[in-house]
């Protein structure tokens, strides 16, 4: 079983955990270096975002604006505006039961869960009536002050990688069945509600697209009554995502995640361009989905077996790899997308500082919580909406297993009054 199969048994594994039935925790297949990231705002009537782009329209799912027609409103702001929560950077947690937040009085923006698989005994089926867990989970979200994240995780339903369904008519009705059921359930809860567009599958597309041109695969999307006028391809798949969520949710604020494993920025940004990534509302940017310490342990478990060293980021910025170069190849990527999206950092690692290189089960050693909820402003300047931190495999650091740093440092950056938002 490779890593990113193991994605998709940590999330059944966490909501288990969190819910009594089903799905929704950690998950991914990071290498030491960001993986995955997704695009957002939808380019019309908008006003201008800080960097002279189009950032969306304001009655669409864009997140741009103006503010009683005088200077334009930054597209996090404006994003932030319609979450309804304030103007500063955000804080999320994702593989964590509310009851566990609560024991340590952590409250954050954002609560976020896995969807996965397609068919009988995945997400739709794990609360009744089919569907109930989206509103279970964002209604539970709401009564704790957050706001509902939902990562779309169902193509993996044949296995990581394996895309042999996507043009099958009967597979690909049921999986638009399944994003048509939770964008309703979603409607029906009338308050807005993060979607990440399925991680890991827009690289495993281009990977295996000819040319890695995404308009060249072909996929079944016609056929849904929402995406009539679309192509039938892997292009037309991700725009019928953003279109099938503004007609059924309007609140529905929507993500999707680059995959880095196909190219450079640019040229990924130009893949998800044409699968209509610029016109959905946030970019879903990611660090290492695992503990650097899982990866350096002389006895690893097998979801911390990929990658290469060295693991543990450079807090100082000098070597390799460190923090200025993940946000440097997001900031590409978002200029080349255009449209002036904000960025989302998804599913960041929890594990504590040290000197010592690995760790024990659930105690591996890992700095990313420790720099950005201390350095929170340099994501801000970047036009940072919010960053959510899970434990991205069941082996990996939480917030039961850190000693308190969750808790502490997020505490201690809301005390600071947070990273404002550009």
């Amino acid at each position: 079983m490779n890593i990113l199969s193991r994605r998709c048994i940590s999330a059944l594994t966490a909501s288990l955990l969190l819910f009594g039935c089903g799905g929704g925790g950690g998950g991914g297949g990071g290498t030491g270096i960001p993986l995955v990231g997704s695009p957002t705002g939808q380019s019309g009537t908008g006003g201008q975002s800080d960097g002279g782009q189009v950032a969306g329209n304001t009655s669409g799912g864009g997140t741009g604006g103006t503010s009683g027609g005088n200077a334009p409103v930054p597209a996090t702001v404006a994003l932030a505006n319609k979450l309804g929560k304030p103007s500063r950077v955000l804080v999320g947690l994702g593989a964590t039961s509310i009851d566990d937040m609560k024991s340590q009085d952590i409250h954050p923006d954002i609560v976020e869960r896995y969807l996965v698989g397609v068919g009988p005994g995945f997400w739709p089926t794990w609360n009744s009536p089919d569907g109930t867990y989206v509103t279970s989970t964002a209604q539970a979200a709401k009564d704790y002050g957050a706001v509902p994240m939902f990562t779309l995780y169902q193509m993996t339903a044949n296995g990581e990688g394996n895309l042999s369904s996507i043009n099958d008519a009967t597979f690909m009705n049921k999986y638009w069945g399944q994003v048509r059921l939770m964008y309703q359930r979603i409607a029906e809860s009338d308050k807005p509600a993060l979607v990440n567009v399925e991680p890991d599958f827009w690289g495993f597309a281009a990977s295996q697209a000819p040319g890695r041109d995404l308009t060249k695969m072909a996929a079944a999307v016609r056929g849904q009554p929402e995406c009539s006028t679309l192509p039938d391809t892997v292009a037309g798949l991700g725009q019928c995502f953003v279109q099938m969520g503004r007609k059924v949710a309007p609140k529905a604020l929507i993500g999707f995640p680059p995959a880095f494993w196909n190219g450079t920025p640019v040229e990924v940004a130009a893949m998800m361009r044409a699968a209509g990534a610029n016109q959905a509302d946030f970019i879903v940017a990611q660090t290492s989905d695992r503990d650097a310490g899982c990866r350096e342990a002389a006895s690893r478990p097998a979801e911390c077996q990929n990658g290469s060293a060295p693991f543990y980021w450079d807090a100082s910025n000098q070597t390799s790899p460190n923090f200025h170069d993940n946000q440097k190849q997001y900031s590409d990527y978002r200029t080349a997308l255009g449209n002036g999206l904000p960025i989302l950092w998804w599913q960041t690692p929890m594990g504590v500082p040290s000197d010592t290189p690995g760790g024990t089960d659930q105690h591996y050693r890992d700095n990313h919580v420790d720099y950005m909820l201390t350095n929170t402003q340099e994501y801000g300047d970047m036009h940072t909406i919010g960053m959510v931190f899970s434990a991205g495999g069941s082996h990996q650091t939480s917030i039961s297993t850190d000693g308190g740093q969750f808790a502490r440092l997020s505490a201690q950056y809301l005390a600071r009054g947070g990273a404002a938002l550009k």
